[in-house]
Parts: C-alpha cells; sequence; structure tokens
C-alpha cells in the first residue's frame, strides 16, 4: 500500500509562491498517475492538477493554469507542485494522491496522504 506525504505548505502572501512536494513509499512508476486536490473549509475537495508516472502528461483545473506546474522526479519518488501568482482563494488543504486514471476526479485515486496546509494571506 502506498504512503503519500505531502510537505511545503504555510503561509504566503498574494502574489508570492510555494512548492509543495509528495515523497512516496516505493516507487512512483508503481501508480499511472499522481495528482493534487485541495479542499477549502466548507467547500468539497477538487482536482488541482495531476501527472502520468508513465509519460509525464499532464492535466490542470482552469483556475490554477499559468500559475501551477506539476512535476515529478522519479529518481527520488517526489511529485511537486510549483503554485505562483498565488491568491487568497487558493488557500486550502492540499493532498497528494496516487491513482490509476489520469483524471481530476478524486475516484480515480486510490492512494491519499494526509495534506498540508496552505494560506494566502497578507
Amino acid at each position: 500500500q502506498a504512503q503519500l506525504v505531502e510537505s511545503g505548505g504555510g503561509l504566503v502572501q498574494p502574489g508570492g509562491s510555494l512548492r509543495l512536494s509528495c515523497a512516496a513509499s516505493g516507487s512512483i512508476s508503481d501508480y499511472y498517475s499522481v495528482a493534487w486536490f485541495r479542499q477549502a473549509p466548507g467547500l468539497e475537495r477538487e482536482g488541482v492538477a495531476c501527472i502520468s508516472s508513465t509519460d509525464g502528461d499532464t492535466l490542470y483545473a482552469d483556475f490554477v493554469k499559468g500559475r501551477f506546474t506539476i512535476v515529478r522526479d522519479t529518481a527520488t519518488n517526489t511529485v511537486y507542485l510549483q503554485m505562483n501568482s498565488l491568491f487568497p482563494d487558493d488557500t486550502a488543504v492540499y493532498y497528494c494522491a496516487a491513482g490509476r486514471v489520469l483524471v481530476l476526479w478524486a475516484w480515480g485515486y486510490d492512494y491519499w496522504g494526509q495534506g498540508t496546509q496552505v494560506t494566502v494571506s497578507s
């Protein structure tokens, strides 16, 4: 069973940047896809970005296109989410997930991390 550990969250000012990390136990190549989701208080969990472990194909939610970038490092079994030009609306708990399809829907993912808090505020 995969274990995923997120890190890199914190408090950042609007317009700032953060890089989240998702460290996987074992090889990320064992899973077809790795994704980032987020959940703000009172809202449903939503997909942010995902990447294929095989060919590096990516999908992004419209609200992060041009601002966030997902990359994978197969040597260290880590997936990163580089977040730039952050808005207060990006405030949420960000979760890493590993699964079997390249989608931005939670049903496609079998393993989840515990999450890391991102707060965008002045």
